[in-house]
């Protein structure tokens, strides 16, 4: 068999090649372990799919009717895949259970007839192909992957959405951490694959506007180089359903055991309290949920008098070892006491120290970002976002 060499057939072996290096790369990476090999796998599920669009340009499907049905179509497992990389990047404490197989039911099934098939003789290949496949079975492949991708945005959607909030409450620097680019990912892949499906089922335009392979090419290049380039998550532990079955830790968790209730030998019976009443339970109620004045300064005196704010990767874990108070407690506190999250709290600190430098006598003797960078931030656009949220003007024009 001989290749058609053309523009298309070379980049569709350029992008197969680097999607298939990538993968391996992923999958043997020493950070974020299980996610990464999540990643390897949509990386080479994509590249397999990819592999189809190549024997279309190089002209092999015309040479050799061999090539049809090929195993190489797993496309069920995109939106899968691309969901537990999500869910086991924002956790490290993620595990595999059993259950999560049914997630994979879909491909696993497209797996199998497609390995069927290729073992079959011409003759039933072809008769599938005229009478099952271009008919009904690829329509409800095409259809299913879209179903499947649009499915998986919803559920990442929402994990996404709830560990934004959690990142918020739990680090002071957040923006080697947002997952925002895999959304946008997903969006756009989702909304090609529903332009060509509409004009494949109510125009007939059968391959005519097949971009799904040009599109998944340019998508496995940018999976490869973001997710190699994703930072170590090894201190994020964002697990929602074990959050939820939680209670909140009260301030009585700091409290020291109390004495036995039971009363001395000789020792005076103690009074029984009155029965009581609606007020007297709204009052604890009240009491009960309002942040301690106490463990509010010590947090206060951990973040400004020790500078704990100084630390570029402050976490609310690190403020709980330097204080000795539940993370929990500190969480609802900061949320309770100080009305903002921690991580607008650790940063409000960090602005208010930039501001306090720029108002010195010396402080044209620093550059800006001197001063950003020893006041806790480490990134300049974040301390331009971070300031002009917290200002409302840019350091530029407060400096000026």
């Amino acid at each position: 068999m001989q290749i058609t060499f053309s523009l298309q057939t070379v980049a569709a072996l350029a992008v197969i090649a680097q999607a298939l290096f990538a993968a391996g790369l992923l999958f043997w990476a020493p950070q974020n372990q299980l996610s990464n090999r999540f990643l390897a796998l949509l990386m080479l599920a994509i590249a397999l799919w990819l592999v189809d669009g190549f024997f279309r340009v190089s002209g092999l499907y015309r040479q050799s009717a061999e090539l049809y049905f090929s195993p190489i179509y797993y496309s069920l497992a995109f939106g899968p895949l691309l969901y537990f990389y999500v869910r086991s990047l924002v956790n490290h404490g993620f595990r595999w259970r059993a259950r999560y197989w049914a997630h994979f039911g879909p491909v696993l099934a497209q797996a199998g007839l497609y390995w069927w098939l290729r073992f079959q003789p011409y003759q039933v290949r072809n008769d599938f192909w005229q009478h099952v496949h271009q008919p009904v079975t690829y329509r409800l492949e095409f259809i299913g992957t879209w179903l499947s991708l649009m499915a998986y945005l919803v559920l990442s959607l929402g994990r996404l959405r709830q560990y934004g909030r959690w990142l918020e409450d739990n680090f002071s620097e957040v923006s080697r951490l947002r997952l925002r680019w895999l959304l946008v990912l997903l969006a756009v892949v989702s909304g090609q694959w529903l332009v060509e499906l509409v004009l494949r089922e109510f125009f007939g335009l059968y391959y005519r506007y097949d971009y799904s392979s040009e599109l998944l090419g340019a998508v496995v290049f940018v999976i490869g180089v973001v997710g190699l380039r994703q930072a170590d998550m090894r201190a994020v532990h964002f697990a929602p359903e074990e959050d939820a079955a939680a209670e909140p830790e009260k301030a009585t968790a700091l409290a020291a055991p109390q004495a036995s209730a039971v009363p001395e030998a000789g020792a005076a019976m103690p009074e029984f309290p009155a029965p009581p009443t609606e007020q007297s339970l709204a009052d604890q109620g009240a009491r009960a949920t309002a942040p301690d004045p106490l463990v509010m300064e010590r947090i206060r005196r951990a973040l400004v008098d020790d500078r704990l704010y100084q630390n570029p990767t402050l976490t609310l874990a690190e403020l709980s070892a330097h204080t000795g108070l539940p993370p929990r407690l500190i969480s609802f506190t900061v949320n309770a006491g100080f009305g903002r999250s921690f991580n607008d709290l650790v940063n409000g600190y960090r602005v208010a120290e930039v501001q306090r430098r720029l108002a010195a006598p010396d402080a044209r003797r620093f550059t800006l970002l001197g001063i950003a960078f020893e006041s806790g931030f480490n990134s300049k656009t974040t301390f331009n976002r971070i300031f002009k949220q917290v200002t409302g003007v840019t350091p530029r024009d407060y400096q000026a």
